[in-house]
């Protein structure tokens, strides 16, 4: 955040002063939602959600070294009261980047955005000051706070960018108007909500490279059909990156080690070298092209793009993340979130993670599939038995139910349980679990598999 007055930040969003004592005050760090996680001389912004009123927090924000407090109306302590929230953080954001004008990157996909941000930032910031998506703040909240964490010093600004339904994509890149646009690939996250059909997705999906001006780039998966269908929607000079021999950017001889990692000959415009990835699974590979995609298009050479990827570590939490218990049982915490595409990414990346070992599926249901939901989870359960899962347990009741009954009736020889809720999986899992087990733990995040996942891993 470069440093503002309180009243400098009045004037940029038409707000009142309230119990202000110095208007000359200056906020010198970022905003934040959370009142327990506003850092010192940052901003509090006091959102109403369906069960919290920020407001009622104001005064805890400012004890603790908020400046002041971002309200929609006056709180007993300092405060910018503004007619909504949400819109005056969009537009500090968009205030700031005009000042600052970092590099911006934006990305998108329905599955494997955050891991590729994660990445992409650890091959930029080797090359220059990076500023990144925390964790999975990719809406039209967490987009504004990512930008206020900037400053005059950063040159790349990563921003993920989620899309529930279609106009998302472009009320993000209103806010933040992306130079270099990357599209990873289109699947049925949030389908439901975007008419029903993945050409909906993908027409959502696209509104990040119509965003982009002419002298930006737009990096497109040439595996994705669908993202190949963008092309004709943006302006921006277009590079592709993929498994196929005809594209600039592409993977060449992909293997997996002993515990699941995948490897590949990386080749850009600049040269071919070797990838090592520390992350498990197979599709990692698109993920880490996808950033050397990026950063290509910024200029950078594959040297310096291959030791950041080889030095990539897994930054945000629920995402395969590994936990190797004492008496050799490993825990996979995929519970961040689910759709079909990445279910099948991830049961896959645990069975190659497991070899010989034996497996458990610890699964809940997948949100917002549509009319195709109940269907989409059978196919689940059949994946499960095809991979030789030895146990799966099913938790919750309607679609997880027709996940069990796919397995259980495959013929493959798993062994079939279900559990009402995740205190009921717990329970389960934990008599079901054998030394030397790899459990594999994902469902979509209003499930709160997350919770099953880390009591495993407590032991």
């Amino acid at each position: 955040m470069i440093p503002m007055t309180l009243a400098e930040i009045a004037q940029v969003l038409g707000a009142g002063l309230h119990d202000v004592p110095d208007p000359r005050a200056l906020v010198t760090a970022p905003a934040a939602v959370d009142s327990r996680e506003v850092p010192p001389g940052g901003l509090f912004a006091a959102t109403a959600g369906a069960n919290v009123d920020g407001h009622d927090y104001a005064a805890g924000a400012v004890a603790g070294g908020a400046v002041a407090v971002l309200a929609s109306r006056p709180v007993g302590v300092p405060a910018l009261v503004v007619e909504d929230v949400q819109t005056a953080l969009g537009l500090l954001a968009r205030h700031l980047l005009g000042r600052i004008r970092p590099t911006v990157i934006g990305l998108t996909g329905s599955v494997g955005k955050t891991t590729t941000k994660d990445l992409l930032a650890q091959v930029l910031e080797r090359h220059g000051p990076t500023v990144a998506t925390d964790k999975s703040f990719n809406n039209e909240l967490g987009l504004p706070l990512t930008v206020l964490r900037a400053d005059a010093a950063t040159r790349y600004l990563v921003l993920e960018m989620g899309a529930s339904r279609k106009g998302d994509l472009t009320y993000l890149t209103g806010l933040a108007p992306p130079r270099v646009g990357l599209v990873l690939n289109v699947g049925s996250a949030h389908v439901e909500r975007m008419g029903g059909g993945l050409a909906d997705v993908a027409e959502a999906k696209g509104e990040l490279v119509e965003a982009l001006p002419a002298d930006g780039f737009a990096l497109l998966n040439a595996d994705d059909p669908y993202v190949m269908g963008m092309a004709g929607r943006t302006k921006a000079p277009i590079l592709l990156y993929g498994r196929s021999p005809e594209v600039p950017v592409r993977a060449e001889d992909v293997r997996m080690d002993e515990r699941a990692r995948a490897g590949f000959e990386l080749v850009t415009p600049s040269g071919r070298a070797p990838v090592e990835l520390d992350l498990i699974g197979e599709h990692q590979v698109s993920n880490a092209l996808a950033a050397a995609a990026v950063a290509t298009a910024l200029g950078l050479g594959v040297a310096e793009i291959v030791g950041g990827l080889n030095a990539a570590r897994r930054r945000s939490a629920g995402r395969l993340e590994i936990v190797e218990r004492g008496d050799g049982i490993t825990i996979v915490n995929d519970a961040y979130n689910a759709n079909p595409e990445s279910m099948r990414a991830g049961l896959r990346a645990a069975k190659a993670l497991a070899g010989d070992r034996r497996t458990v599926a610890v699964l809940g249901a997948m949100g917002q599939q549509a009319h195709a939901s109940r269907a989409r989870h059978a196919e689940v359960g059949r994946l499960v038995a095809d991979l030789r899962f030895d146990v799966l347990i099913a938790v919750g009741a309607g679609d997880p139910l027709a996940m069990a009954e796919a397995a259980a009736s495959s013929g493959q020889g798993v062994a079939v349980h279900t559990a009402g809720d995740v205190a009921g999986a717990v329970r389960l899992a934990t008599e079901l679990v054998e030394p030397g087990d790899v459990v594999f733990v994902k469902a979509s995040s209003e499930i709160g598999l997350g919770a099953c996942a880390r009591a495993l891993a407590g032991g």
